[in-house]
């Protein structure tokens, strides 16, 4: 209240007084910040390595730091006799092997050799990964670039990315959809546990969406079960604080077109010439063999050969530069390229291969792009959940009813949100868990974090009444301006209860939520009741037969 004005001279006196509380205002519930590589991070001179830099949409991702890397991949022959003498037990489900993103073999066969094609080049996946982001809703970011492509990627430029954060107040949710990409296992659950610890014990503001190393596989896969390791990996601590989802996804973002032969290494250029050699000309060779052997060969067989010597000309050449061409110094690379295509059947089959593998992709980037559009459409309390994914082909590991039992109700508690294919809707999210499922707390993810915006929102508001006297007029003022908000929350639907009074309570006061030592020591404590509307996650429809009534 203010003190009344100093009345010394004969006139008269206007005096204003609040009549309003001051209003909470909710903070933002959807702002990720992605941390990892990109190819470059500078605006205009500043450089923003290891800078949290507020993005808006991708054209301005690409302003600020750089586009895709150019992914580079091997190919590799191994001779193992006639193709018919191949032991059967040698292939796997009687197909080729899994696609997989990192060293793992994708193999395709002609006629006694095998060629494996491998990725060689880092997998740096943060330009696909904010791809995937954008085209599923997701709107401003935080972008936290830790090193370019030159890199080499470690645990310690994520866990040091992790605490530049300790700074920024707006960032909900943490997204390393790189870390995954590590080579060493053990680092990649440092970081995650590390990540963890951030949001659970140090801000208290958001959450993290975790990755399964090795997500691509699936749980029965020789080198052993990732989801349990991905349960032990994490640890115990903080797991209220994050969310996991499995499998990984196979997208659509990258196309065949856009990839060329500059996507395999200089080294295994030569390899890939040979196999051009034996698929395109090897035939051609062998006809003009056979016409050379005939005793007396017609007019059409000399003009047939004429042809085709000058076929094989053209396919040297082709072959000779393909050897030789360089996208960004030859103007007839796309012409080449273009040809080889419309040529080979091969080619079009180790382009398939290496777009696959590209195209293979941890699923965080999307999910956060599906929390930042369900909480602008529905609200931070609708659980993300049951919502198709854009740009994804399929999962990468197809589960079943019974495959997601155990990923949902483990006896560990540690819930892994399953991502899914399902007839005539698409790939839909199916999960809504925090990794702390055996919390009845804090169990769902749209309770942990609308929690957040409340605590947060109010925490906020709160800070107007530091140094505030503390007596019943500002305890009134304090009750009535959270109870305007969280009105307003439970009109919207994110409070559960038929009426403001069933869907929270706001106590404070002497006698009520604090003690005359308590005013003595400077401390006013407000105690604040919500119900949190929680998802339908089981929904059981019971039929029972009646007898015939007429």
């Amino acid at each position: 209240m203010k003190p009344m004005v100093q009345m010394n001279t004969p006139g008269v006196y206007v005096v204003e007084k609040s009549a309003f509380p001051n209003s909470v205002v909710a903070v933002e519930t959807a702002v990720p910040v992605f941390i990892g590589y990109t190819e470059k991070a500078r605006n205009g001179g500043k450089s923003l390595t290891n800078l949290p830099f507020k993005v808006n949409s991708m054209a301005e991702f690409i302003e600020y730091f750089g586009s895709a890397p150019i992914a580079k991949f091997d190919i590799k022959s191994k001779d193992i006799g006639p193709k018919e003498k191949k032991p059967a037990e040698e292939k796997k489900d009687g197909g080729d092997d899994p696609v997989t993103p990192n060293n793992e073999e994708g193999k395709i066969s002609l006629d006694i050799t095998d060629y494996s094609i491998t990725r060689s080049s880092t997998p740096y996946v943060l330009y696909y990964s904010m791809l995937l982001f954008y085209q599923n809703g997701g709107g401003p970011c935080y972008i936290l670039s830790v090193g370019d492509y030159n890199s080499d990627p470690s645990a310690d430029h994520f866990i040091a990315g992790i605490d530049l954060l300790l700074k920024e107040q707006e960032p909900t949710m943490i997204v390393m959809p790189e870390l995954v990409m590590l080579t060493s296992e053990k680092d990649v659950y440092k970081v995650q546990q590390h990540a963890l610890m951030h949001c659970g014990d140090k801000v208290k503001s958001r959450v993290a969406i975790l990755d399964v190393f090795n997500g691509y596989l699936g749980r029965d896969d020789a080198s052993g079960d990732v989801i349990e390791n991905f349960r032990t990996g994490v640890g115990i601590n903080n797991l209220d604080w994050g969310a996991a989802y499995y499998p990984w996804i196979n997208t659509s973002l990258v196309s065949e077109n856009s990839l060329s032969f500059i996507n395999i290494n200089d080294e295994s250029r030569e390899v890939l010439v040979n196999i051009l050699n034996r698929e395109l000309l090897a035939p051609i060779e062998s006809n003009i063999q056979t016409i050379g052997t005939l005793e007396s060969p017609t007019t059409q067989d000399v003009t047939q050969k004429q042809k085709l010597q000058n076929v094989q000309n053209q396919y040297k050449k082709l072959l000779d530069a393909v050897k030789e061409l360089h996208p960004h110094i030859d103007a007839q690379f796309d012409a080449i390229n273009k040809t080889l295509i419309k040529m080979s059947p091969i080619f079009n089959t180790i382009l398939k291969e290496i777009n696959e593998k590209i195209n293979l992709l941890p699923p965080s980037g999307a999910m956060a792009g599906i929390f930042s559009m369900v909480d602008h459409g529905r609200g931070v309390w609708k659980a993300p959940a049951n919502v198709s994914l854009n740009s994804v082909v399929s999962p990468a590991v197809n589960l079943t009813h019974y495959d997601q039992e155990d990923l949902n109700v483990p006896l560990s508690g540690k819930a892994i949100n399953a991502i899914r294919s399902f007839v005539g809707e698409g790939t839909l999210v199916w999960g809504a868990r925090t990794m702390d499922g055996n919390s009845l707390d804090w169990r769902y993810i749209n309770v942990r974090r609308t929690m957040i915006m409340i605590e947060q929102s109010i925490k906020t508001a709160a800070k107007a009444y530091v140094f505030e006297p503390n007596v019943a007029n500002t305890w009134v003022t304090m009750k009535g301006m959270i109870r305007n908000f969280l009105t307003g929350i439970w009109k919207q639907g994110g409070l559960a209860g038929s009426s403001p009074e069933e869907a929270f309570s706001v106590s404070i006061g002497l006698g009520e939520t604090m003690t005359p030592n308590d005013i003595l020591e400077g401390i006013m404590r407000v105690t604040v009741l919500v119900a949190v509307t929680r998802p339908a996650e089981f929904i059981e429809i019971t039929f029972t037969q009646q007898t015939q009534k007429s």
